[in-house]
């Protein structure tokens, strides 16, 4: 009788347990097939180069991981009459230094960016930078907002010079491009890395700038200097043009890089205030934009790297009624390595 009850219960356990060991197992293989199948996606997507793999191809390795340090400036030349006043401006932002760590993941990548002498609150600036960088397409993107604005200012001849806190500048910068050779000159091998170029090549790039933004006294030195006047100065030219950029791959370790893209501005809203009376500069004047970029990129071994790259924008734009020349750069030294296969 005991061992009918024994095996009564032996029989009822097992039916427990095959009961519920289908939809776990089931559960645990839809996870790891889910898993699979993401990966397999991004892994097609990652090694489906557009680039002909005898100039350009991608490296080995699921993760890449990158340390940054980045540094920003900016220096803004004005000049310009209104009613028979002259005005003349020679200012700089504080150079901005963050330190960066990213993780990429088959091509897709997250950030964070630390600023330590924002956190000491050294100052109150804030800037965005944003760049894409594709096959063909590539994109320049900055926005910036800055009270650190010192230097001089001339009134009829009359010098002053501005502390921080004086004025304020908000300003954007936009630089598109359209590389031609896009089979066998890669802007993301000198910018994100993502690629590796195999045999120097260039091409010739067509693209378009746009600067814009204002700068302008504040009530901060209204109340240091009671007879300063207020003073805005406003910018907004875009330009289209044209350029050429080369990689230049020395011993399959070295990758230098080097582009140009002049644009000729074509349309304008730039204008300067004084004392409440404006005045504008003519909207069709043909000036230049030009923007800069330098990279060097070594590669240790298939797993290390590190480098350092260089964007700048300036514009020269000279008119009868009001001079406006910007010069925005951004500076990046970087390590990296790549993990997995």
């Amino acid at each position: 009788m005991a061992n009918q009850k024994r095996a009564a219960s032996a029989a009822i356990l097992t039916a427990i347990l095959l009961t519920l060991t289908p939809p776990l197992t089931a559960q645990t293989l839809t996870q790891t097939e889910r898993r699979a199948r993401v990966d397999s996606v991004l892994s097609i997507r990652y090694y489906k180069t557009p680039y002909d793999t005898n100039y350009v191809v991608r490296p080995e390795g699921r993760v890449t991981l990158k340390v940054r340090m980045n540094q920003t400036g900016n220096d803004f030349h004005a000049k310009g009459t209104v009613n028979d006043v002259s005005a003349k401006a020679d200012l700089k932002t504080s150079h901005k230094t963050t330190f960066s760590l990213a993780a990429i993941y088959r091509g897709i990548g997250v950030g964070l960016a630390i600023n330590p002498a924002k956190w000491k609150g050294a100052y109150k600036d804030y800037e965005l930078n944003v760049n894409y960088y594709s096959s063909r397409l590539s994109l320049d993107f900055s926005y910036q907002r800055s009270e650190s604005l010192t230097g001089d200012m001339r009134l009829d001849d009359v010098p002053k010079h501005l502390q921080p806190g004086d004025a304020k500048m908000k300003v954007v910068n936009v630089a598109g491009y359209y590389t031609f050779n896009h089979r066998r000159f890669s802007f993301p091998a000198a910018f994100t890395q993502s690629y590796i170029q195999r045999r120097s090549a260039g091409s010739w790039l067509a693209g378009f700038s746009y600067q814009g933004g204002s700068i302008q006294t504040t009530e901060a030195l209204l109340a240091r200097n009671p007879n300063a006047p207020e003073t805005r100065i406003y910018v907004g030219h875009f330009g289209i043009g044209g350029g050429y950029g080369y990689n230049w791959v020395l011993g399959r370790k070295w990758l230098l890089h080097f582009s140009m893209l002049p644009t000729f501005v074509v349309y304008n809203r730039n204008n300067m205030t004084l004392r409440g009376e404006r005045k504008k500069a003519r909207h069709m004047r043909f000036n230049m934009i030009f923007n800069e970029r330098a990279a060097v990129v070594y590669q240790f071994s298939p797993r290390y790297f590190a480098g350092a790259t260089l964007v700048m924008n300036n514009s020269v734009f000279d008119d009868d009624m009001v001079t406006i020349n910007q010069n925005k750069w951004r500076a990046r030294v970087f390590f990296g390595m790549r993990l997995g296969k």
